[in-house]
């Protein structure tokens, strides 16, 4: 009875002993390599167990595998015993567990993690953290974008953890962040040694529309285009090319976002301090058109010195025409400087102020009483514009157009394109404005009247009969005398008593050659004659009768 109990008292022990010393599967256990073959290490576990792990697991990424017989490795359980009677072991998934606890804190603490790139897939690499595998996007790769990733791979360098998920298995790493950082300490550093004004050399990496970007030494400052020159640059790499070293001025660092703003006119003289003395006021100088907009051009008058020529300035006569029809980009031209404004670095440039003034011209060459030829330019409810030389235009209001016709009824005798010829009549200056007049060319009344002058006795021919008085002709010009005119007699003031026809004395009481009018008057004729008789023949105080007096002037003229 005592040797069995002994004995089961020693069976318990030794089950006691399996279950406290046999590991758990799941779990990391060292064990001894006792054989390589076939491809295989067969490593003993302790326990009177044993189990077998493929070479390759113990090979990093590209290289052969470092195991020999007696090496103690660490390896993972994953079955106590198979049906070989083996322990199924993995000495990959124990560095997987090893990493994934290592990896973990360095998530937790944001620290560095070393690993080696070993394989491309969609969208970015893979990366070896030491037995653990994680996502690099390509976007993670470096600061810039990389066409190239072979000289980095299986080379060993810092990864910062920027997501992990152990029970998914995912790690996602950046090599970026950790270049960004780096370069932020570098760029830290050269900012701290770089002084606003300081000349410095530089290396132009890069070429934008707006300007240049120039590495200074670890640091990128931007040349702005504008920055470039004291002239008009069109584009940067008519300046500057891509790999060139330039000197540089600081103009500006921001100390929160490290940003530089670079100079290199800055480090020339400014044309600008010496305008007023280079370009007074009234001079004339020949520039090139630079650029052309609505309301103007401008004219370089010298490299980094432009002025605006205002479309107002332009040109005497093209009023509302866009600058681009009167000069061009590139065009050399003679302007006047009009205004200086060195605060605002503008110059006012004249164009036309170079030519003289074509109304200033037109009046030395046309004085009033010039005749003129030219087309109808356009037809308003006020007159006629007729074009003349040098592309200036004159006007004949409807008051000038015919001596015969009402002007809103002439005007319709003419069209856009028609040849007149006109008299000039007025020039202003001043407001440019010429005044021509279309009826003035007829100047038969003048000679008509050239021998009649005011107190002139002449025979007129009666061609209508109106009421207020009688319509005559003198030599083709046509005068209309007054119900009041007809006679010094109020009873004879009828007009009804003339005939069409009839020949009839009168008196000029005015000659306007303006209007083509002569003023008569039967009237004035009857009151000179008696006033000339009385002076011949008698006076009130002679006892003569008036009708004496009359009879006698009448006898005379009879004998």
């Amino acid at each position: 009875m005592a040797q069995n109990a002994s004995m089961e008292e020693f069976e318990a022990l030794l089950n006691e002993s399996f279950e406290i010393d046999t590991p758990d599967e799941g779990s990391v256990v060292r064990g001894r390599v006792l054989a390589i073959e076939a491809g295989q290490a067969i490593i003993d576990v302790g326990y009177k167990m044993e189990g077998r792990v493929d070479l390759k697991e113990f090979a990093q990424p590209g290289e052969a595998p470092e195991i020999n017989v007696g090496d103690e490795v660490e390896v993972y359980l994953r079955q106590v015993e198979n049906a070989r009677g083996e322990a199924v072991i993995s000495h990959e998934m124990a560095r997987r567990e090893a990493a994934w606890d290592r990896l973990e804190k360095a998530y937790a603490d944001e620290n560095r993690v070393d690993g080696a790139i070993f394989g491309r897939v969609k969208g970015g690499f893979t990366v070896d953290l030491g037995g653990a595998v994680a996502f690099l996007p390509g976007s993670q790769v470096d600061v810039r974008p990389v066409r190239d990733a072979g000289p980095l791979m299986g080379l060993k360098q810092p990864f910062q953890i920027l997501k992990m998920d152990r029970r998914r298995g995912n790690i996602v790493v950046s090599r970026r962040a950790i270049l960004e950082e780096s370069r932020a300490e570098q760029r830290a550093e050269v900012i701290a040694n770089l002084e606003e004004g300081q000349a410095v050399d530089g290396v132009v990496k890069n070429i934008t529309e707006y300007g240049a970007f120039v590495d200074l030494g670890g640091v990128d400052g931007l040349l702005h285009v504008t920055d470039m020159a004291w002239r008009r640059v069109n584009h940067p790499s008519e300046i500057v090319n891509i790999g060139e070293t330039i000197k540089v001025q600081v103009i500006k660092i921001n100390k929160e976002t490290h940003r530089i703003s670079l100079g290199m006119k800055q480090l020339q003289d400014d044309p600008w301090d010496a305008v007023e003395a280079k370009f007074p006021l009234g001079s004339v100088h020949s520039g090139r058109v630079t650029n052309i907009t609505d309301y103007g051009a401008f004219v370089e008058l010298e490299p980094g010195v432009e002025g605006l020529v205002h479309v107002s300035e332009m040109s005497w006569t093209k009023k509302n025409v866009h600058p681009g029809k009167i000069v061009s980009t590139s065009q050399e031209v003679e302007v006047m400087v009009l205004e200086i404004d060195s605060q605002k670095r503008r110059v006012s440039l004249g164009l036309k102020q170079t030519m003289r003034n074509p109304w200033e011209l037109f009046a030395e060459s046309h004085p009033p009483g010039t005749r003129v030829e030219g087309d109808v330019k356009n037809i308003t409810e006020f007159g006629l514009f007729i074009g003349l030389d040098q592309d200036i235009d004159g006007m004949v209001h409807l008051s000038d157009i015919s001596w015969d016709e009402r002007g809103e009824d002439a005007i319709q005798n003419f069209q856009k394109g028609d040849t007149v010829h006109a008299v000039v009549t007025e020039v202003d200056v001043e407001k440019e404005r010429i005044s021509l007049s279309i009826k003035a060319m007829d100047d038969s009344f003048n000679e008509v009247v050239s021998g009649v002058s005011r107190g002139s006795i002449i025979t007129v021919e009666v061609t209508a009969i109106e009421d207020g008085g009688i319509e005559v002709e003198y030599e083709g010009a046509k005068s209309f005398i007054r119900r009041s005119d007809l006679s010094r007699d109020r009873a004879e003031q009828r007009p009804e008593r003339f005939q069409v026809g009839n020949k009839v004395d009168v008196r000029v009481t005015n000659v306007d050659p303006k209007s083509r009018r002569l003023g008569l008057s039967i009237k004035a004729r009857e009151i000179a004659e008696e006033k000339e008789a009385v002076e011949q023949y008698g006076s009130s105080d002679s006892g003569a009768s008036l009708g004496d007096i009359l009879g006698a002037a009448l006898n005379r003229d009879d004998d």
